[in-house]
């Protein structure tokens, strides 16, 4: 496997600010992403008093191969969830929250009423703008309304990859589906949309234009694109590291297409920067 660049690595930050985090994320039973994915940016997220939250447990249904969080037979739902989320909220003083869920495919919903109840809880004590990262819901459009009537500031769904990798990094996903659950947010709402993607898994440039172009014509409003590190030996190896200059390339293509709102960088994952990025599109919408 190629060596990692240089400016793929992040210090350590280690502040009170960082340690006040990780103690209300302790104090309330709460997990994030940004532990259980092991993110890159997670020390300069907690650093500014933030971080995304994961709820309906730390595993999931579906085995993506470059995903980090655990594969089980998951627990019930904690009703109480959604209160602690707010809570949360409220004392780190989050202007935006981010929140995402494992994948449960085991739940008659998939989740999308957990999802809402969090997004009630929040509006009931702070005035958080909130956006919410989900998985496809293929329990059916039912799913869907239910988010569109708790009416997050943005609906994130990851497409992750290009269509041609689906089966080799998300075996239990569907490329069609996922473009199709973006349209129909769009299509049904006037909330912001969303939608990431890694690269160095093996994707032409040719094959991340024509991704961002489906997700153009979904009505995506927001896009994000970053680079593929492997949290294991265990997971997909990384292909490709794309310099600094190919990302600027990934631009160029976001742009020639008519994105206006875009994170194209080495580091960049979904939630990294989404104040600044919903912000913008509010703008443009």
């Amino acid at each position: 496997m190629p060596r990692l660049p240089e400016y793929l690595k992040r210090p350590i930050i280690d502040t009170e600010k960082t340690k006040t985090v990780r103690k209300i994320l302790k104090e309330k039973c709460l997990n994030t992403v940004c532990e259980g994915a092991r993110c890159p940016n997670k020390s300069e997220c907690y650093a500014n008093n933030t971080a995304t939250f994961l709820i309906m447990g730390n595993v999931c249904t579906r085995n993506c191969r470059y995903c980090n969080i655990m594969t089980a037979k998951p627990e019930p739902l904690d009703l109480n969830e959604p209160k602690h989320i707010a809570e949360a909220v409220k004392e780190l003083g989050l202007k935006y929250a981010v929140i995402t869920s494992v994948t449960r495919d085991d739940l008659p919903d998939g989740g999308a009423e957990h999802f809402k109840n969090c997004i009630d809880e929040i509006r009931k004590i702070c005035n958080s703008k909130i956006e919410i990262l989900t998985p496809d819901f293929r329990q059916g459009q039912h799913c869907l309304n239910t988010i569109i009537k708790a009416h997050p500031d943005v609906f994130n769904h990851n497409i992750e990859t290009v269509k041609s990798l689906f089966k080799t990094a998300r075996p239990q996903g569907n490329y069609d589906l996922s473009i199709n659950t973006l349209r129909y947010i769009k299509e049904n709402s006037d909330i912001i949309t969303k939608s990431g993607l890694m690269v160095g898994l093996g994707e032409s440039f040719e094959e991340i234009e024509e991704t961002l172009l489906d997700l153009k014509d979904a009505g995506v409003d927001i896009i994000t694109i970053g680079q593929y590190i492997q949290p294991s030996k265990a997971h997909l190896e990384v292909s490709k590291y794309y310099t600094l200059e190919e990302f600027e390339i990934l631009k160029q293509i976001a742009k020639k297409i008519g994105i206006k709102n875009y994170q194209i960088s080495p580091l960049v994952r979904s939630s990294y920067q989404a104040m600044i990025t919903w912000q913008s599109a509010k703008e443009t919408v």
